[in-house]
């Protein structure tokens, strides 16, 4: 009988021993599971420092140095090449106004005629696939072959421009617009442009397809027009896309160099001069590593003084 009335105590025993097993079990699974989460990440982790964290703080220990690139010497100078840039280097300062001129057109003319491409592509019609990967492809080509395909555009005796203007009767074309310091930038970047619009068009007609139909109905029954419709319903609806699309143009505005490279090499003189370029002329032409660097940690500063405070105001908003 004493041994019958023992087994509800043992059964409690024995219950609440399991219990403390699987809460410990559970307790260990759950930290597993949270470290399994980080490691995952590792492998991210370890290609971002070794892509762009390590590369980054050695281009700007770099910049203090007076160095070729060969030489086991590298001199300190401190903040010698940064003052040589910006007192003493007349192509420095053409090239940052370069460069900020490419951008205020990139962020006026190019995000401008994205929009306008996705709003046209956007609208139902026979053939809109076709057009849209047509406006898309120049993106997926390499600068070089760009820049081939716009040197022949350009070309004052033979060129597609000359052949229009004679085809209408006008005679060729009255400028060499590559050899033009007042035209070159200007001609490079359209070129560029014909070649970048298609990213961001992509970006636009995705947000432009978010917007729900029954808003846009509701406006047009309550008497708004096209343009009224566009101001107040598909502007605000963008806003997120306009902020990604922005920053992402001028981030590659900062970083513009292959149809430079391939179209004008930074020429006529020093007219087409942009802050990629002059870096990489400096690094790998003249092994000026220390002033390359230099023009490199200035260029991301840059890049960080507009975007960060545009996407952190437009997030806000």
């Amino acid at each position: 009988m004493r041994h019958v009335s023992a087994l509800p105590a043992f059964f409690k025993e024995h219950i609440a021993r399991r219990e403390w097993r699987w809460l410990i079990k559970k307790k260990s699974f759950k930290i597993q599971g949270g470290l399994s989460r980080y490691l995952y990440l590792v492998p991210a982790a370890v290609i971002y420092i070794t892509v762009i964290i390590v590369p980054s703080i050695y281009t700007f220990h770099t910049s203090f140095f007076r160095w070729n690139g060969v030489n086991p010497n590298k001199p300190f100078v401190g903040f010698q090449n940064y003052e040589i840039l910006f007192t003493r280097d007349p192509t420095f300062r053409q090239a940052i106004t370069n460069n900020f001129i490419w951008v205020l057109m990139t962020v006026i003319i190019t995000v401008s005629v994205a929009l306008g491409f996705a709003l046209l592509i956007n609208r139902p019609f026979r053939g809109r696939t076709f057009f849209r990967g047509s406006l898309y492809f120049p993106y997926v080509l390499s600068g070089i072959v760009v820049s081939i395909t716009w040197i022949w555009v350009y070309q004052p005796q033979l060129g597609l421009l000359t052949s229009f203007t004679q085809a209408i009767g006008l005679g060729p074309f009255p400028i060499a617009l590559l050899s033009n310091p007042n035209t070159a930038l200007f001609s490079v970047y359209l070129a560029s442009m014909w070649q970048t619009v298609g990213a961001p068009m992509i970006l636009f007609l995705a947000g432009l397809q978010t917007i729900p139909k029954d808003l846009i109905e509701a406006a047009r029954i309550d008497g708004a027009g096209v343009f009224q419709g566009f101001r107040f319903i598909t502007i605000p609806m963008l806003r997120e896309t306009f902020v990604i699309v922005i920053a992402t143009q001028i981030i590659n505005s900062m970083k513009v160099f292959d149809v430079l490279r391939g179209m004008t090499g930074g020429g006529p003189g020093t007219s087409t001069q942009t802050l990629a370029y002059y870096m990489v002329t400096q690094t790998f032409t003249y092994a000026n590593y220390g002033l390359g660097s230099a023009i490199a940690v200035i260029m991301v500063l840059l890049m960080m003084i507009i975007v960060i405070p545009y996407v952190l105001h437009m997030s806000k908003n």
